[in-house]
């Protein structure tokens, strides 16, 4: 490998969505010269940019990491498969295209948690509409008002981040969408007005049929910046840090595995780390900033005790399947010759159909009892059914109902297995670990059969066949859960954010490691508290919200 100056104004660790759009705002000035890196290799892999290529992609070390949880008591022993991106765009090339914010109340108690207003909805909202290119708002103003409808107070036009509705409906989720309305939830066209609550379609991170990651919609316009390098298959292996002469900590850069060679690449200003909620603790951990027993039993120097890797949170989904009658799903289309080449054709012409579709398409947010403020569950309905991910169909027509806990306060870890880098750490959820995740996952199961038995369901005859109708006790369906539940993919947490003086946050409210100058954290990992739905979106906030900060020297 050639010699190359490896000193920078910022270095950014992780190619994922908040690295990409980190790496699109600080290379816009032509004075800062920018360093993005990236342990996977670029977004070239053509199942990426299909929709349903998220099933050749998740367990696929082409574009995952391929880590898996330890046992966890509350899934009753079971270890699941944990997907996390490895390759430019990160999750957003592997996720399931939901655009989804979450809750007013989620950024107000970030705020109040914090003591920083910048984090209240409103102040978020801004940055969330600071990329958006939402599809609502493609028309131009209304001659008549000036206004581009009641959707531009809430979205933004003209960023990099596309939003789109799906390109196809299914009569049976648009009648599950009814039998909600039968027990009360509200039909809903914007689930991203800051009150998630209602039941429709979700819209989707997509541009004509295709997949929209980060990587497309903020690396590519900015790769051609002479100011801005981009290193693919260069994995950290530990940060850069140095004690000054006043005594002070600072980061100084980081040292990188490229091509099996250790490179030290330094930072002039600052260094962001950017991995995502797994590799982001794991990469401070390795640096000797994180929990000192843990370190130690490493024989790892303890820089700076602090609580990285703690505070772990993810939505668990439960996932109930029911049989169908007289209408087409997926599993029906999916396995015949004849119907894979109707979906192929279909997406082939004009980029719809199934092959086109996210996970989920239709979504609903509800409360599992009444005495709740606030949606606190999140329904995920698909056309479709299987045993687990990654297996086949089933040979019946079948819907998947998966509804997951929005707030759990079950708390889970991240820890390194050993000081090499190359070793995948553990990731321990402890999922239902409380009783009150115990007693969510029983009212939810019980939510979904209500909404089932609704008279606009009965024309597809449902019948029960995950969990199973034999299963009726607040303990045996706590247990089901444990049983049937499954990652929906969205950890945060792990290296929280709050005030000064909170022992159990490792960053200020500016997403500064206390103690360690020059080194910042900005990505789903500071979130004091998970937000109430999908977590990539907010991940991007994030990253508006900390360039912002790092340009104005905040």
């Amino acid at each position: 490998m050639p010699d190359q100056d490896t000193s920078f104004d910022y270095i950014v660790i992780g190619g994922g969505s908040a690295g990409c759009l980190l790496a699109n705002r600080l290379s816009a000035d032509p004075a800062n010269r920018v360093l993005l890196l990236e342990a996977g290799k670029p977004d070239t892999y053509p199942w990426i940019h299909i929709p349903v290529g998220y099933l050749y992609c998740i367990g696929n070390p082409r574009a995952d990491w391929m880590y898996s949880t330890e046992a966890d008591k509350g899934l009753n022993g079971r270890s699941l498969r944990y997907p996390r991106g490895k390759t430019l765009g990160g999750c957003s090339s592997i996720n399931g295209m939901i655009y989804m914010r979450g809750q007013a109340r989620d950024y107000d108690n970030w705020a109040r948690q914090s003591g920083e207003d910048d984090w209240n909805w409103e102040n978020a909202l801004a940055d969330f509409k600071a990329h958006e290119d939402h599809y609502k708002l493609d028309d131009g103003a209304d001659p008549a008002t000036g206004s581009n409808s009641r959707f531009s107070d809430m979205h933004g036009h003209g960023g990099e981040w596309r939003i789109e509705k799906q390109r196809l409906r299914w009569d049976v989720l648009d009648s599950f969408a009814d039998a909600a309305v039968e027990t009360g939830i509200d039909k809903t066209d914007d689930f991203n007005g800051g009150d998630n609550a209602g039941v429709g379609y979700f819209d989707v991170n997509q541009r004509s049929g295709w997949r929209w990651n980060t990587s497309k919609a903020f690396l590519r316009p900015a790769k051609s910046r002479p100011n801005l390098t981009v290193w693919t298959e260069a994995q950290v292996e530990k940060l850069t840090l140095e004690t000054k002469a006043d005594g002070s900590l600072h980061c100084a850069g980081a040292v990188v595995n490229r091509a099996g060679r250790s490179v030290s690449v330094k930072a002039r200003r600052e260094t962001v780390l950017s991995a995502g909620a797994v590799n982001s603790p794991q990469i401070l951990q390795l640096s000797g900033i994180g929990p000192a027993a843990l370190l130690k039993s490493h024989g790892i120097e303890v820089i700076k005790d602090a609580p990285v890797g703690e505070n772990l949170q993810d939505h668990l989904q439960i996932r109930a399947v029911f049989k169908v009658k007289g209408t087409p799903t997926l599993n029906t289309l999916a396995n015949s010759l004849l119907g894979k080449a109707k979906i192929g054709l279909q997406y082939l012409l004009n980029r719809s159909g199934p092959m086109s579709m996210s996970p989920s398409q239709l979504g609903a947010f509800t409360r599992s009892d009444p005495d709740r403020a606030h949606a606190n569950l999140e329904y995920h309905v698909q056309p479709l059914s299987l045993e687990a991910f990654g297996e086949d169909l089933h040979e019946f027509p079948a819907i998947t109902v998966s509804v997951c806990n929005l707030n759990p306060t079950s708390r889970g870890r991240v820890q390194i297995r050993s000081a090499d880098f190359r070793d995948a750490p553990k990731i321990s959820p402890n999922y239902l670990a409380t009783e009150e995740d115990r007693k969510v996952a029983a009212d939810s199961l019980r939510q979904v059969r209500q909404i089932m038995a609704q008279p606009a369901m009965q024309a597809y005859q449902p019948q029960e066949y995950k969990p199973g109708i034999e299963y009726q006790s607040d303990e045996q369906l706590a247990k089901l859960a444990g049983d049937i539940g499954s990652t929906i993919f969205h950890p945060v947490g792990t290296v929280k954010m709050g005030r000064v003086d909170d022992p159990s946050a490792v960053l200020d409210p500016h997403l500064r490691l206390k103690g360690v100058n020059g080194l910042r954290v900005v990505d789903a990992s500071i979130m004091p508290e998970i937000t109430s739905g999908n977590t990539n979106s907010p991940t991007l906030m994030i990253a508006e919200k900390a360039a912002r900060w790092m340009l104005s020297a905040q």
